[in-house]
C-alpha cells in the first residue's frame, strides 16, 4: 500500500477545508468549471449519492462520454430547442422541494417527496448507451433505481396496462414552455411490462453526482433501448392507465414519433436514416444496434409484433 507523506502531496491535490465541509459550494464550483452550466440546488441528495452500488446492467467496455459533453449537449425543449440552451437556462429550475405523484389504476396511490423516493431502493450506477432520434449517441453513467420499485409499491389494479409520465409545467421556471413548440406539459408513456423491466430506471444522478438541471433534475426516466425522447425528464406524475397514453411527440407528429420508439436501424425516420449514429466525441459514424444493443434483454417483450408497424 502506497501512503503519501505530507511532503509528497502537492498543494493542488489538497481539498480546501471549506469546500470539503460545504458540498453545495463544491457543486457550484464544479458548475463553473464546466462553463457555468446549471446544477441542481438539492445538496442533501448529493450527499445521498455518496454510496452507490455497481449494477450488472452495464454497457460493458464502452468508453464513457465526458461529463462536460453530457451536461452541455441536451434535448430539453422546456429550456430551449437547440442543444446548448438547456445548459445555460436551466438554472431557473428549483428542484427542492419536489414531489412525484403515483396514481391512477393503483390500490395505493401516493405522493412522494423526492427524499422519500430515494429511500425506496438502493441507488446503483447504470452505464447505459443513450441513442437520440437525431442520430447522435452517448454512454452515460446514470445513478438511479428500478422504476419497478415505485410501481410495485403502488400495487397496480388489473386495469393497469400502461404507465404515463408527466413533466413539471411551470413556464416561470421553464422558459421554453412559453413557446408552443409542443402541447405542454411534456407527456410520455410505456407499456406496463416495459416499465417493469429491470433496465428501466428512475435516474437521480450521473457520474456519482446529482443530476444537472439540464439533464432532467431532480428525477427522470431512463429507458436505454428506446430513443432518448422517451426518457422523460423532471417528472412530477406517474399514472397507471388502461389505455395507451398519447405522448407529446405522438400528438405533435405521429408520422415521425410513434409510441414504442424502440431503437431500430431498419426503420428510418421519415427525414433521415437510422442505420448509423455518431457517438459524441467521435468523428466517424458507427452502425446503430437493434434495441440500442439491449436486444438480448428486451427483444422478448415484442415477440410477435411487427416492429415496422409499431415503430
Amino acid at each position: 500500500m502506497l501512503i503519501k507523506k505530507p511532503a509528497d502531496t502537492l498543494p493542488s491535490e489538497i481539498t480546501a477545508p471549506d469546500v470539503y465541509r460545504d458540498r453545495r459550494r463544491f457543486l457550484q464550483t464544479a458548475a463553473l468549471a464546466l462553463g457555468g452550466m446549471a446544477l441542481p440546488d438539492w445538496a442533501a441528495a448529493g450527499e445521498r449519492l455518496a454510496n452507490v452500488g455497481k449494477s450488472r446492467y452495464d454497457a460493458a467496455g464502452e468508453k464513457l462520454t465526458p461529463l462536460k459533453d453530457i451536461s452541455s449537449y441536451n434535448n430539453f425543449y422546456e429550456f430551449g430547442t437547440d442543444k446548448f440552451s438547456p445548459a445555460q437556462t436551466a438554472g431557473s429550475l428549483r428542484t427542492r422541494p419536489w414531489s412525484v405523484a403515483v396514481e391512477g389504476e393503483v390500490r395505493h396511490p401516493k405522493t412522494y417527496a423526492i427524499e422519500d423516493l430515494l429511500k425506496l431502493a438502493p441507488l446503483e450506477e447504470r452505464i447505459y448507451r443513450l441513442r437520440c432520434v437525431e442520430g447522435w449517441s452517448m454512454v452515460v453513467p446514470w445513478v438511479g433505481f428500478p422504476l419497478s420499485e415505485v410501481i410495485k409499491r403502488a400495487d397496480p389494479t388489473g386495469n393497469a396496462k400502461y404507465v404515463e409520465f408527466t413533466t413539471l409545467y411551470d413556464p416561470r421556471q421553464m422558459p421554453g414552455q412559453r413557446d408552443r413548440v409542443l402541447d405542454w406539459p411534456y407527456v410520455e408513456g410505456l407499456r406496463l411490462d416495459e416499465a417493469m423491466h429491470p433496465l428501466a430506471i428512475l435516474a437521480v444522478g450521473l457520474y456519482g453526482e446529482v443530476l444537472p438541471n439540464q439533464n432532467g433534475a431532480p428525477i427522470r426516466l431512463v429507458v436505454p433501448w428506446k430513443y432518448g425522447f422517451k426518457s422523460i425528464k423532471s417528472i412530477v406524475r406517474i399514472r397507471l392507465v388502461e389505455n395507451q397514453p398519447l405522448s407529446s411527440w405522438m400528438k405533435a407528429n405521429p408520422h415521425e414519433y410513434a409510441f414504442y420508439s424502440n431503437v431500430n436501424p431498419a426503420v428510418d425516420h421519415p427525414r433521415w436514416s437510422q442505420a448509423k449514429e455518431r457517438r459524441i466525441g467521435e468523428f466517424f459514424k458507427r452502425p446503430t444496434l437493434p434495441f440500442n444493443g439491449y436486444g438480448d434483454q428486451v427483444a422478448k417483450l415484442y415477440t410477435g409484433m411487427d416492429l415496422r408497424k409499431y415503430f
